[in-house]
């Protein structure tokens, strides 16, 4: 039998859907990084101030919020792929009807906030979808590995793409750069069209959409490890995204040079989540969650760099590290999703984990101006650092982070109890479970 070379070179563990996930990951994070600059400097441009900045950030995170959980319902009843187009369909729409509105000059800032509003709309059924996607098409001991590399060409994307955005909004203006990430969306909403799911397993008839949220619920507060990391990081996604979109873009605007210093920095976090991604691709520490919330203190670094503030070579070094830091993390629990949660209820669970993640960032990014103006931009930023530090090692009093360890094989059963997080798993024993979070 004659094999190809390309299928010789590509790992056993890396299938036809591995593949395409990867594929359009890629394209929308090239895309997506420079248009999250984009936008903040549209409003800018516009004549907008800090506070326009927040209200649109938070328009795209409040339907989010609003939708995840039903997102994360219909993501377990219908084919996930089809939801995952649908979402990449009314992204690339909106994304277009945004650069159209800025290229044609004056944009309004209910028109921004409107068309980012639907954006956030297709994120909130897409995210569980792919989530729950990209978790079920890989098995086996490598899981860690392939989620590793997973990221890698992710965040190598999103490097490449928020260097480039920040040059493009510089040199020729958001508007176009809006533009380039709605074709993004269509390039990879073409390509997760061809994604199988002849492999997932056809579910029972019989309960509702209500009935699928209490089910997903039970599976999250079952689990300590699992709920509080999820509080944790309501927090710390919070505060660094009101320091990264809003109060960024201001002090790169006001200290640092402009759009282009500060896509400099978001590119040096990429290349810290690139490396981050390639440690991960070597090494398993057995404690995964314990290695990995260590690894969320650094995420305070950025905001403090912002409070100083530090030359652009010296922001970008702390983002680099945030970035490798961050990975560590993100591996690790993403294995542990993988690991210890029934495949017929990844995208719920994974739909509560993005809404603890992202419930507090409207609120945190529209309160953004106002607490700049009452406290002060250094203040306001030094704040958000001390709320990453102080919750991150509150987490670490849970019993279940600081013990919860490698298994070699999966062992979750779907028709275990809610509580139960497989043999050990809950218990904490020496050969229990890792896991991963995705960036919101």
């Amino acid at each position: 039998m004659v094999t190809s070379p390309t299928a010789s070179r590509r790992p056993s563990w890396a299938g036809r859907n591995y593949t395409l996930l990867t594929a359009a990951a890629i394209i929308t994070n090239l895309g997506g990084h420079g248009a999250l600059i984009a936008a903040a400097f549209a409003v800018l441009d516009a004549g907008g101030d800090s506070g326009d900045v927040g209200l649109v950030a938070a328009a795209r995170t409040l339907p989010l919020v609003l939708f995840l959980l039903i997102g994360g319902a219909v993501a377990d009843r219908l084919p996930r792929h089809h939801v995952m187009v649908a979402a990449n369909t009314l992204n690339c729409v909106s994304q277009a009807a945004f650069a159209a509105v800025v290229l044609a000059g004056d944009p309004q800032l209910w028109q921004m906030m409107l068309l980012t509003a639907l954006g956030g709309t297709g994120q909130a059924f897409f995210g569980p979808a792919s989530e729950g996607m990209l978790l079920s098409s890989v098995t086996g001991e490598q899981a860690g590995r392939a989620f590793a590399l997973y990221r890698m060409a992710m965040q190598g994307a999103g490097l490449g793409g928020a260097a480039l955005g920040g040059l493009m909004v510089a040199v020729i203006g958001p508007g176009w750069v809006l533009a380039v990430d709605a074709v993004a969306f269509a390039a990879a909403g073409a390509l997760r069209a061809f994604l199988d799911v002849g492999h997932i397993p056809r579910r029972a008839p019989g309960g509702g959409l209500l009935a699928d949220l209490r089910d997903g619920w039970r599976e999250v507060v079952g689990r300590p490890w699992l709920w509080s990391i999820v509080a944790q990081f309501s927090v710390v996604v919070a505060v660094v995204g009101a320091a990264e979109s809003v109060f960024g873009p201001l002090v790169a605007e006001d200290e640092l040079g402009g759009a282009g210093p500060w896509g400099l920095a978001l590119g040096a976090f990429g290349a810290g989540t690139v490396g981050g991604a390639l440690l991960m691709m070597r090494w398993k520490p057995r404690r995964l969650l314990f290695a990995g919330t260590l690894c969320v203190f650094p995420l305070a670094a950025p905001s403090a760099a912002l409070a100083v503030p530090l030359p652009v070579a010296g922001l970008a070094a702390v983002m680099f590290v945030s970035g490798v830091a961050i990975e560590v993390f993100g591996v690790s629990w993403m294995t542990a999703m993988h690991q210890e949660i029934p495949e017929e209820k990844l995208s719920r669970v994974s739909a509560y984990d993005w809404f603890g993640s992202v419930a507090m960032v409207p609120l945190a990014t529209a309160l953004a101006g106002p607490a700049e103006q009452a406290f002060g931009r250094s203040a306001s930023l030094w704040g958000c650092a001390a709320l990453v530090v102080v919750v991150t090692a509150a987490v670490l009093l849970v019993p279940d982070v600081r013990n919860l360890t490698r298994r070699t094989q999966a062992v979750v059963a779907a028709e275990g109890p809610a509580g139960s997080v497989g043999p050990g798993a809950g218990a904490t024993p020496a050969d229990a479970v890792v896991s991963e979070k995705p960036s919101a």
